[in-house]
């Protein structure tokens, strides 16, 4: 019974490992960390730059050309104004600049390797175990090796968000894709549809609701991670929620959280396509 009395040395190992991946890797992660930083830097100035009613014009025009609904146009506008009208402008813009590069990776990495694995049971076999320890893992977690490799900033604060979202949009095109009816599968075949003709023109548009649902998913994900990429130095809207945590400020608090949840409606609002309104 003396193996019961020995500990595993789960979190020596991992040390270990993250020990040795910053000595050897550090080069890499320091031209990650400048490639990143550029895209925030440069997401940043685009929506910091002109005048704050030119972006939310761009915004409600961008809905309207998703959504064909003038209601849906009027909250987004609504939505933008309320924020403006708060003075959270640019903690909101810094959220957005967090919470769509983090979609952008997700989704962009996320779909093709659902679609990948839809094809592949068994290597969804093996991924599940993988995606299950990434969305279960305390958040909190995800931020140690952020600090290690990336030190403190946005940086650290996206790549956490990231590793955090990036199950959903992967379960989803899994799910979606999966779900293809067999007789339609069938019927593309019958007519000499071949295997990426049945991806582009059968599976993907069946699978469509799934994958934007995903996208929401994200987007959601992504916006909790808000306030948790505060505490290693990520700007936006989190910096207000944790300077009002710390002075136990209601008052402060109450109102960036409303702000969080302002701009989550517009953001779900804006891409809901594909789902039913």
């Amino acid at each position: 019974m003396d193996w019961l009395t020995h500990k595993i040395p789960v979190g020596r190992t991992a040390a270990d490992v993250f020990d040795w991946l910053q000595s050897h890797g550090q080069a890499f992660f320091d031209g990650l960390a400048s490639v990143i930083g550029a895209i925030i830097d440069g997401l940043l100035w685009v929506l910091q730059a002109p005048h704050p009613l030119v972006i939310i014009a761009i915004f409600v025009a961008l809905t309207w050309v998703l959504q064909r609904s003038w209601k849906t146009c009027l909250l987004v506008l609504l939505g933008f104004l309320f924020i403006l009208n708060q003075g959270y402008w640019e903690e909101t813009t810094e959220s957005l600049t967090l919470v769509l590069t983090a979609c952008a990776v997700c989704m962009g990495i996320g779909v093709p390797i659902g679609i990948a694995a839809a094809h592949r049971p068994r290597t969804y076999a093996v991924m599940a175990p993988v995606l299950d320890l990434m969305q279960t893992l305390p958040t909190f977690v995800y931020l140690i090796p952020a600090i290690v490799f990336f030190g403190l900033g946005m940086v650290p604060g996206l790549i956490a968000t990231v590793i955090f979202v990036l199950p959903a949009p992967i379960r989803l095109a899994h799910l979606g894709i999966s779900s293809t009816p067999q007789a339609l599968l069938e019927a593309a075949e019958a007519f000499g549809a071949t295997p990426r003709q049945k991806l582009w023109k059968v599976e993907l548009p069946y699978a469509l609701p799934q994958i934007m649902a995903g996208l929401n998913q994200s987007i959601m994900l992504s916006l909790s991670m808000v306030v948790i990429a505060a505490l290693v130095g990520a700007n936006g809207l989190g910096v207000p929620v944790v300077r009002a945590l710390n002075s136990v400020n209601t008052a402060l608090g109450f109102e960036s959280g409303f702000i969080i949840v302002v701009v989550a409606i517009i953001l779900d609002r804006m891409l809901r396509v594909g789902r039913p309104q």
